[in-house]
């Protein structure tokens, strides 16, 4: 399944309303769950792998609040989100330059990161015009789905 299924599902999910959807195939399962602060998101394989690996991923803690909301420096500026639950890398190879930097001009498809899902490589699309302002996640962490990666001044 390719990222732009799972963002279709999301949409459609959107669209009608639904709060809970899970899907399973013959060497993928997908379910995916919205309505609380923070989405949960379960994607596992369905045969051949540890259940470590196949538990649930917790939605990270909420943010601590901003102290004072009148001086916050990322008004206006855009999100990128996670579509999916992952590693995070910036570059394509540990000794390849970074896709994106703060100061890089971006487009609706410029390929700003890579998220690694049981071992598949996604590309992550910028999906917004504008210039980077701010890298939000440090290279070969974990992400959660919905979780902001950049931070983009439109243009």
């Amino acid at each position: 399944m390719e990222i732009k299924d799972i963002k279709r599902i999301v949409e459609l999910m959107k669209n009608n309303d639904l709060t809970e959807f899970a899907m399973k195939d013959d060497d993928f399962e997908l379910a995916l769950k919205r309505g609380s602060e923070q989405p949960v998101v379960y994607a596992a394989p369905a045969v051949g792998v540890p259940a470590a690996m196949a538990a649930p991923v917790a939605a990270p803690a909420a943010a601590a609040p901003v102290a004072d909301p009148a001086v916050d420096e990322d008004d206006g500026l855009i999100e990128i989100p996670s579509p999916i639950v992952g590693t995070f890398y910036r570059k394509p190879a540990p000794d390849a330059d970074n896709f994106a930097q703060i100061g890089t001009e971006v487009s609706e498809d410029t390929v700003v990161c890579i998220i690694e899902a049981m071992k598949v490589m996604n590309e992550i699309k910028a999906e917004v015009q504008g210039v980077i302002k701010k890298v939000l996640v440090d290279d070969a962490s974990p992400v959660q789905y919905g979780q902001p990666l950049f931070l983009v001044e439109p243009r």
